[in-house]
C-alpha cells in the first residue's frame, strides 16, 4: 500500500490541481468529471468503477485517513494515483477545513444507448422537473435507491446530481441509480408514456390518494420544484396523486414527499 502513496507537500503541486478550491469551483459539467467526498462515497465510486459506468481518476487523502480506507484503495487499479497530504496542506488545496479528509476525482462514462431502452419491463422510475436544490436532488437519489426505483429522469432545468453536495447528500446513490438529465419535463413524461409507463404526478391537490394508486408493470412518479411544483402542462396531461396530510400545511419538502410516495408505490408493486 505504501508504495502507491504519493506525498503532496505543496498546495500548488500541479498533480492535485483538480482538487483546488472545490467549494467555489465544482467540477460538475466538465467532461462528466466530478468530486467525490467522504469514505462512503469513495467506496461507492470504486464499486461503480468496476463495470458501473464510472471511472476513478485519482484520490487525495488526509494522511491519517489512509489506514481507514486501505481496503477501498486495494480495489483500485494500480495506475490510479493516490495522493496524501498533511491537514494544513489539504486545507489550503481545497480552500476550507476538510474534516472528512477523503476526496476522489471521478468521471461518468458516456453511454450510447438511451436510458429508457435499458429499463426492465417491470420498472418504477422517478422524474424530477426543475429540481434546483442540491440537497433535494441528493435526497431524491437516496430515496430512489432505498425504495428500488430503477432510474431517475431529470429535466434540463434540474441541477446536475454530480455536484459535490448532491453526491454527498445522496450518500453515493447518484453512482448507483441510473439517471438521465435532458429535455423538458413534458418531453420526458411523454416519452415514458409512449413506452408503456403509467404517469403519476405528485401534487398537494392530486386527484388520487398515493396509497390507492393501482400497481402496473411500468410506473413513473413526477415531482416538481419547491414552491411552484410541476408545470400546469404536466398536471393537466397526466394523472395526479396526493399525500394526505394535516390541513393548513401547503406542501411537503420535495425530498420528504418523494420518499413517502416512492415507498407507497414500491409497496403496492411489491418491490419491497
Amino acid at each position: 500500500m505504501a508504495s502507491r502513496l504519493v506525498a503532496i507537500e505543496s498546495a500548488d503541486d500541479p498533480r492535485i490541481a483538480d482538487f483546488r478550491d472545490i467549494r467555489e469551483r465544482d467540477l460538475t459539467g466538465r467532461q462528466n468529471r466530478f468530486i467525490a467526498e467522504g469514505t462512503v462515497v469513495l467506496r461507492m465510486l470504486v464499486e461503480a468503477s468496476q463495470g458501473g459506468g464510472f471511472v476513478t481518476e485519482k484520490v487525495l487523502l488526509l494522511r491519517n485517513r489512509v489506514d481507514g480506507v486501505a481496503p477501498i484503495l486495494e480495489r483500485l487499479p494500480h495506475d490510479v494515483p493516490v495522493y496524501v497530504a498533511a491537514a494544513e496542506v489539504l486545507d489550503r488545496i481545497v480552500g476550507f477545513h476538510l474534516h472528512r479528509g477523503v476526496l476522489a476525482l471521478g468521471r461518468r462514462e458516456v453511454v450510447e444507448t438511451e436510458l429508457i431502452d435499458r429499463l426492465p419491463e417491470r420498472s418504477l422510475v422517478l422524474v424530477g422537473c426543475g429540481i434546483s436544490n442540491h440537497d433535494n436532488a441528493g435526497s431524491m437519489f437516496r430515496n430512489a435507491a432505498a425504495f428500488k426505483a430503477d432510474a431517475i429522469f431529470l429535466d434540463e432545468t434540474s441541477c446536475d446530481p454530480l455536484y459535490r453536495k448532491a453526491l454527498r447528500v445522496s450518500v453515493g446513490s447518484v453512482l448507483r441509480v441510473p439517471y438521465e438529465r435532458k429535455g423538458t419535463g413534458l418531453d420526458v413524461l411523454t416519452r415514458l408514456a409512449a413506452n408503456g409507463f403509467a404517469i403519476w404526478t405528485l401534487s398537494p391537490r392530486g386527484e388520487a390518494d398515493i396509497r390507492a394508486i393501482p400497481p402496473t408493470e411500468r410506473m413513473a412518479l413526477a415531482v416538481g420544484t419547491e414552491g411552484e411544483g410541476l408545470p400546469p402542462a404536466v398536471l393537466e396531461r397526466f394523472h395526479s396523486a396526493r399525500i394526505p396530510q394535516s390541513a393548513g400545511l401547503d406542501s411537503l419538502n420535495v425530498a420528504t414527499a418523494t420518499g413517502i410516495a416512492l415507498f407507497a408505490m414500491s409497496s403496492a408493486a411489491k418491490l419491497i
